[in-house]
């Protein structure tokens, strides 16, 4: 006969996985059923003022009136808002301007803040850690609108496009977020290729940049919708109606101030709704920041946490 040996009593709770946090636990139905709601009621607290103004900017003369301003429901299509914009004039002019200036000041921002960033990760840099100080004394202190307007004035930029990128061309916090993430690097790698013969522009192209693709369409896109939704320094430096950006013709328009070239004699006819062409250029305005951010959301985690926390 074969002895059967008895197994000694488990304990209660010895063998058992410890308590995990209620974060980590797996969500109940009415838990998954509340955070649907949460997330439909957000998706349209967001959606839902676009889609007015989608809807208002192609609605004719006749469906606003009947709806007494802003339209929900659309009835009568048109795009002759759009066409009517996009036509020539002022709001194409605008558009233009917009465009140039957040191509080449994301360009120039993203070159400046890139090598400060490389250069500020070195540790044996020749005075970085004074360098570090003096940006970060920047964050906290600022000379002020007067002395700020009057030294742009005296560098003679006034009435120039350069007034709409040099006085905001750099992010000190876009810096340091690059800088902690170039941080992070293998210094191994770095003494790798410095030892294959590479200085530290092939370093930083070759080597650094690649593995930092994330960071740097993060920042980039940061530059990029700070420059397209820069109004303020156009208020100031320019003084010229030709050279506006879209921003300060969209506000002009939302504001009544003026109609632009080609639109008001089609508005004062009846043609054309003032309220559809404000709405038209407020999708002008939204479309490019709406088209890229897609494409830039998968490296918001990586980029902005990793260089945040690595820092």
């Amino acid at each position: 006969m074969t002895a059967v040996i008895d197994k000694p009593a488990r304990t209660p709770g010895r063998w058992a996985a410890p308590p995990r946090p209620v974060w980590e636990e797996k969500p109940s139905r009415a838990g998954l059923a509340g955070k649907g709601l949460v997330l439909l009621f957000a998706c349209l607290a967001i959606l839902f003022p676009l889609w007015i103004v989608v809807v208002t900017s192609l609605s004719t003369r006749k469906a606003i009136d009947e709806a007494g301003g802003l339209v929900m429901i659309p009835t009568d299509i048109t795009f002759v808002a759009y066409q009517e914009l996009l036509s020539g004039g002022q709001v194409t002019r605008a558009a233009l301007v917009s465009i140039g200036i957040t191509l080449v000041g994301t360009v120039f921002s993203m070159t400046v803040s890139v090598l400060c960033a490389y250069g500020l990760s070195r540790t044996g840099s020749l005075g970085h850690r004074w360098i570090l100080m003096v940006l970060l004394a920047t964050m906290f202190f600022s000379a002020g609108l007067i002395p700020t307007y009057l030294l742009v004035q005296s560098l003679g930029l006034t009435d120039s496009y350069l007034a709409l990128i040099l006085p905001s061309a750099i992010s000190v916090f876009n810096i340091l977020v690059l800088r902690g993430f170039f941080m992070g690097i293998s210094q191994e790698l770095i003494d790798s290729a410095r030892i294959d013969g590479a200085g530290d522009l092939r370093i930083l192209w070759q080597i650094v940049l690649p593995l930092s693709r994330a960071v740097v369409a993060v920042i980039t896109l940061f530059y990029a919708v700070g420059y397209w939704s820069a109004w303020f320094n156009a208020s100031l430096y320019l003084n010229d109606q030709d050279m506006l950006p879209l921003q300060n013709v969209m506000i002009q328009l939302v504001q009544k101030q003026e109609a632009p070239v080609g639109l008001g004699q089609a508005i004062k006819t009846g043609e054309l709704s003032g309220l559809a062409v404000q709405m038209a250029v407020m999708v002008m305005a939204l479309l490019p920041v709406a088209v890229l951010s897609p494409f830039v959301q998968k490296h918001f985690k990586k980029g902005m946490l990793t260089g945040a926390v690595k820092g």
